[in-house]
């Protein structure tokens, strides 16, 4: 007697018994394997594990999806259905296997996929999160893709294009701090200096405890706040670039003081500036610009000649220490001729004019 059984089991955990009538030892089993698009599987396999023992056995499938075998005895099994490149399809993990002449049993993998989402909640929820995660995938390949058109937009200076970019990615992805920061970016560039302010501070919330980028994020910041005239916020803001990156903190102090410079607050600016220098004193610049800062304390002497502040010269030979090539390096040299120091001074070192 032959009896056919069509098995629509679970993914996970799937219990089934088997039932026939014959009384054979050795049970012969076969059936027909097909895909989710009702396809052959061919060349797959249908493994029979013997719960007891462990023992295995193997029926692989034909050009229609066929399998056969007689070397199934009574039992329990876990059966598992494979497709060619040995990789499980469905599994159920206790069958049992009665005396029979014959099992036919046929695996249709859409009519079990249906009874699947039908019976198991945990599949049905399964498949909304791969689902969830494959949108999710898509937007940040949209936004990736945004994202080297604002940098490519930037970099031609079509900055008001990059801005609208931009804010075209930040209305698709609102969790990523990449995406404020390129927008923070956009805004400097356009000199929307408060718009700036937002997107960084965003950035920074967003941004992972550890990021390597936050230095950066919090020297943009500095600079937005610098732009609206809020010195002390932005000095605040080069202390954190500091602690984070040193180097960052540096040209974030260099910056500031710069523009405490050039607004004549030349006491704020020299205060920069050895923050700058302290932050990292190789960062030739800072002591450029620490001197010229320093030329605007000289006073005349009694012999009406110029006399230095304190530190000008010292500052204005570790810049030609430090870059004897740089922009700055013949403007460096004139500038100590004319205060009649050696142009091969060392920081920290007194100098003594001509005589």
């Amino acid at each position: 007697m032959t009896k056919r059984l069509t098995l629509f089991f679970p993914l996970v955990a799937l219990l089934a018994a088997l039932t026939a009538s014959a009384a054979a030892q050795n049970v012969l089993i076969r059936g027909i394997c097909r895909d989710e698009a009702g396809k052959p599987i061919r060349s797959g396999n249908v493994e029979f594990q013997d719960l007891a023992g462990g023992k295995k056995v193997r029926a692989t499938t034909g050009e229609r999806g066929e399998y056969t075998t007689v070397d199934v005895v009574p039992g329990n099994y876990k059966i598992t259905l494979f497709d060619n490149r040995d990789k499980p399809l469905f599994y159920f993990e206790k069958a049992e296997i009665k005396p029979a002449s014959q099992y036919d049993i046929d695996f249709d993998l859409a009519k079990l996929r249906a009874e699947a989402e039908k019976n198991s909640p945990e599949i049905q929820e399964q498949r909304k999160e791969v689902e969830k995660v494959k949108q999710e995938n898509e937007k940040i390949r949209a936004v990736n893709a945004l994202l080297v058109k604002a940098a490519e937009q930037k970099k031609d200076k079509q900055y008001a294009a990059a801005l609208e970019t931009m804010e075209q990615a930040a209305t698709q992805d609102q969790v990523h701090d990449v995406v404020y920061a390129s927008l923070a970016d956009a805004y400097i560039l356009n000199q929307r200096y408060a718009d700036a302010e937002d997107a960084y501070t965003r950035a920074i919330a967003l941004a992972p405890a550890g990021s390597k980028s936050l230095g950066g994020y919090h020297a943009g910041l500095a600079a937005a706040l610098s732009q609206q005239g809020k010195m002390e916020a932005t000095l605040a803001e080069c202390e954190k670039t500091t602690q984070l990156d040193r180097a960052q903190g540096s040209l974030c102090y260099l910056k500031e003081g710069s523009m405490l410079a050039n607004q004549g607050n030349a006491d704020a600016a020299e205060q920069a500036f050895d923050k700058s220098i302290a932050a990292d004193p190789t960062r030739a610049d800072a002591y450029y610009e620490k001197g010229i800062n320093l030329l605007g304390k000289a006073k005349l002497g009694s012999d009406n000649k110029m006399v230095p502040a304190p530190g000008t010269v010292e500052a204005l030979s570790k810049y030609l220490e430090l870059a004897p090539e740089g922009r700055n390096a013949q403007s460096a040299r004139d500038l100590l001729a004319s205060l009649g120091a050696s142009v091969q001074s060392s920081y920290g070192t007194e100098k003594k004019g001509k005589k």
